[in-house]
């Protein structure tokens, strides 16, 4: 029975693992499909979509059937507890592809606004963080959890940094201004892609050391501090 019980948590790691890098192929396909102003892969955003809430679904399931039926404690309670939260958060990582893909789309008949630098620049490190939570996830890695939080500053500074852009473009040309505003709700997909990334790294910590960080950038701030002493 025991042995039973691990195939299953390590079969619903590997589940999650697949949903992770769906979701990161999704974002960075959504940005390509911008940067390349092509509709046919756009439109590939929306179906890559569909297997990702199949796997929602699957993984919420297995989650449910494991508390309902193994009565797990300690840290296997916490794996799957947090496991329920990363698999929405994933879900959501596509959901914010899809909105990328549906801007892509608008802007593919529309004359090039300017080129893009920061956004796909987002993507990069919007989609880094996903994937090395996932990896600290696989390891129990609070440290690097840890360090993937901070990272989220550099994203929303990228994301200011646009916004402010944008805005003048639409204040010298108010011609521009459609064009604009999709590229802000791009960048604003990618900052909420980094803040999910960021609340997956923080479910790490609470499964390797059953702390609860969220929210809590004073702790964060003095592990850093702790760190250089």
């Amino acid at each position: 029975m025991e042995r039973h019980f691990e195939r299953e948590l390590e079969e619903l790691k590997d589940q999650l693992l697949r949903m992770g890098g769906r979701a990161e192929a999704i974002v960075l396909k959504s940005v390509d499909a911008l940067r390349r102003r092509d509709a046919a892969l756009a439109n590939e955003v929306f179906a890559d979509d569909k297997v990702i809430d199949r796997l929602e679904i699957d993984i919420d399931d297995r989650c449910l059937r494991l508390l309902a039926l193994q009565q797990p404690m300690a840290r296997d309670l916490r794996f799957i507890t947090a496991a329920l939260k990363i698999n929405n958060d994933l879900e959501r990582v596509g959901d914010h592809g899809v909105n990328i893909a549906g801007s892509a789309l608008r802007l593919t008949e529309q004359p090039l606004l300017k080129p893009l630098v920061d956004i796909p620049r987002m993507a990069e490190l919007a989609g880094g963080m996903l994937h090395e939570a996932l990896d600290a996830f696989v390891r129990h890695d609070a440290e690097t959890a840890r360090r993937i939080c901070r990272r989220d500053d550099e994203v929303d500074s990228l994301n200011r940094q646009v916004f402010r852009e944008l805005v003048s473009y639409m204040v010298e040309d108010p011609q521009t201004i459609t064009r604009a505003m999709e590229l802000i709700l791009v960048a604003r997909n990618l900052e909420r892609v980094a803040d999910l990334a960021t609340n997956v790294a923080e479910e790490v910590v609470f499964i390797a050391e059953a702390r609860v960080i969220k929210h809590h950038a004073e702790e964060l701030a003095s592990d850093e501090d702790f760190g250089r002493g």
